[in-house]
């Protein structure tokens, strides 16, 4: 019985000069049940041919040969590092030679007198070997992806030099931005204001003086400083948004909203404007972004509403539950949650259906100044407070029939639906009473 799974037809080298050993090795091997196919050499330049040429799985050879000997063919074996199971037969060898044979690196030894563990033997060596075969792949692999790590590493490591080099690099910017910030709101505007009280007192005092001409220059000057400080109060608005801290909380959209109306009172009154708000839900948001961004949008209806019709202008908002949300397959939506959704509309002027996306980008205006004073920042204010929650706004525009605003902002965690629906409730709940 062979005690190892060998395979079929193992090569094996045989190093004999005794025929008649060697054909007995070979009969006791065969009677044992081994598939293999054998090769006998007896000299030094046919053993290492055979190395070359045959191939062997293992070696089986004689301690002592006239010409050669074991010795000397395991030491061809070791100079040329080679894995072959190495096993000496022989009758003469003495046991404290085999023990200090075995210590150098050969396989094993067997005596030429009793082959009974012979094939145990050979079944063991290559064993052996094919294990050393598997840990040294195994070692060559590890050392590759070590190799492999190494090189992640340090690219890992030149990564975050340069996040380091950027945030340094952002951390300047930032610096110069609010230095900038400092310049608008003083520098800048200081020569504009005292060029806007003289241009006052040259229109309230020296009107009579000037030429229809001089008249008419006067006047474009006005509208031209004015519209100067208006568009570096938008910049520094814009500013702000995009470099302030955020500190979110659960707001009430109606409180916000009435806020805003009251501010706008003049000309809500004037256009007489009406206001339709429904279903309005709390959402945890930066409240004082979200004001601005009500102001903007509010203050955007009533400046573009058609002239001698009312604007109205619709309010309301809801929870999407993902999969309704997924539905809408709207692009830029990555995150698996639920949303919370703010439905602004207005019947203004409106724009055509082409410039939604553009409407967004600041500077970008789709009306004369002459007719709608204006920077062309609101909205992309209105965008960048939407991206600082990490939501989404989409415009849809229709020429003469007013704009609806979509804003879509992930439910968070810490943003409990439930209570937030219950006080919601309670709410409208006393409001009947």
């Amino acid at each position: 019985m062979i005690p190892y799974h060998i395979k079929e037809d193992i090569k094996i080298l045989i190093l004999e000069d005794n025929t008649a050993d060697a054909d007995l090795l070979v009969r006791h091997l065969t009677k044992s049940g081994l598939s293999f196919v054998s090769k006998i050499v007896e000299s030094r330049k046919s053993f290492e041919d055979s190395l070359e040429n045959f191939l062997p799985d293992i070696i089986l050879s004689d301690y002592s040969l006239p010409s050669f000997d074991a010795v000397s063919a395991f030491k061809i074996i070791k100079d040329k590092n080679l894995n072959i199971p190495f096993i000496i037969i022989s009758g003469t060898i003495g046991e404290e030679n085999a023990v200090m044979l075995i210590k150098e690196g050969v396989t094993d030894y067997v005596s030429k007198n009793n082959f009974s563990s012979l094939l145990q033997k050979i079944s063991r060596a290559l064993k052996e070997a094919e294990e050393l075969i598997e840990k040294e792949d195994l070692l060559q692999k590890l050392k590759i992806q070590t190799a492999a790590l190494l090189l992640a590493n340090q690219e890992l490591e030149f990564q975050n030099a340069e996040k380091e080099k950027r945030a340094i690099e952002l951390l300047n910017a930032n610096k110069e931005l609010l230095a900038f910030n400092f310049i608008s709101s003083h520098d800048l505007q200081e020569p504009l204001r005292k060029i806007q009280i003289f241009i006052s007192i040259m229109m309230e005092k020296e009107m009579n003086n000037i030429t229809e001409q001089g008249k008419n220059n006067l006047k474009r000057i006005h509208v031209a400083a004015t519209r100067m400080r208006q568009l570096i109060e938008d910049l520094m608005d814009f500013s702000r948004v995009s470099t302030t801290d955020h500190h979110y909380e659960i707001s009430d959209l109606e409180d916000i909203i009435e806020d805003v109306k009251s501010e706008l009172t003049d000309i809500i009154q004037q256009k007489k404007a009406v206001f339709k708000i429904n279903g309005l839900m709390p959402v945890n948001i930066i409240a004082f972004q979200f004001r601005q961004l009500i102001y903007n949008l509010m203050s955007n209806s009533l400046k573009f509403s058609i002239p001698e019709i009312p604007p109205q202008i619709t309010i309301q908002s809801s929870i999407l539950k993902n999969e309704d949300f997924r539905l809408l397959n709207l692009p830029h939506s990555p995150q698996i949650c639920d949303y919370w959704n703010l439905n602004f509309q207005d019947n203004g002027i409106g724009f055509d259906a082409q410039y939604n996306e553009n409407i967004f980008v600041i500077f970008q205006r789709l009306h004369h100044s002459e007719e709608y004073l204006g920077t062309g920042i609101g909205l992309a204010i209105v965008k960048k407070i939407v991206e600082n929650h990490n939501g989404i706004i989409f415009a849809d525009g229709n020429l003469n029939k007013g704009v609806s605003f979509n804003i879509y902002i992930p439910v968070t965690e810490s943003f409990d639906q439930s209570s937030v629906a219950l006080k919601h409730k309670q709410k409208e709940l006393h409001c009947t009473l």
